[in-house]
């Protein structure tokens, strides 16, 4: 019984490793897209006429 406990939440912790790599991951690609629009959005601001 505490075999089958010790895969389970083995299994559990290396689920939760992994989806927390690939969060992290998501994450900075998101913010560094985020960051460069913004540098595109600011280079061309002489462009548009308010």
């Amino acid at each position: 019984m505490e075999e089958h406990t010790y895969k389970v939440l083995g299994g559990t912790g290396a689920m939760n490793i992994a989806l927390g790599v690939v969060s992290l991951v998501v994450g900075i690609t998101a913010g560094i897209l985020l960051i460069v629009c913004g540098a595109k959005l600011l280079g061309s601001r002489k462009n548009v006429i308010i």
